[in-house]
């Protein structure tokens, strides 16, 4: 298995609205790399175009923090509904070093196809609902920090543009 770079804030790719999969079997050669990868840099969630992939799935993997959970993909998602407020902090790969609470539905209806291509709508909520959220985010080019107030976005600017530039901040910060 190999362990594929983050991709940091300032790229591109994380900016872009992802491409449909249409090849399932295409993207099964590269899932045992993103889980790898997530795993190696202690993530619940990865996607695609985190890791420099042009593709709409995401790996997301809980189970260290809740018992019935197991490792999930998730191909081609959309969240179709929302209920609720719920807000919790977030921080993120591509953003290392800066974390927030952000305000995110509390449970949300999904659509996504499997690693089968089998097709599902379930609802979601708690810590996998959250981390579906952003991955999702991730795949319709938003990050977490999007969802900021501007006077909050303000505070993290001149982090994020070290980020872009040398891919780390010169110091953390918690929101």
């Amino acid at each position: 298995m190999a362990v594929f770079p983050i991709v940091k804030y300032g790229d591109p790719l994380l900016r872009k609205h992802l491409k449909e999969i249409t090849d399932i079997p295409e993207i099964l050669k590269l899932v045992d790399d993103m889980f790898e990868t997530m795993y190696e840099e202690a993530g619940m969630g990865l996607a695609a175009n985190q890791v420099g992939i042009d593709m709409n799935f995401a790996v997301i993997d809980i189970s260290h923090a809740e018992e019935d959970e197991y490792p999930r993909i998730f191909i081609n998602p959309e969240i179709l509904d929302s209920t609720g407020r719920d807000d919790m902090e977030e921080g993120c790969l591509s953003i290392p070093e800066i974390r927030a609470t952000i305000p995110r539905p509390e449970r949300v209806l999904v659509s996504y196809l499997d690693e089968k291509g089998d097709y599902h709508e379930e609802w979601f909520d708690g810590l996998l609902g959250r981390v579906i959220q952003h991955e999702v985010d991730h795949l319709n080019g938003v990050f977490y920090i999007d969802h900021l107030t501007p006077a909050k976005h303000a505070i993290i600017d001149k982090r994020l543009a070290e980020i872009a530039e040398t891919g780390a901040p010169s110091t953390g910060i918690v929101l």
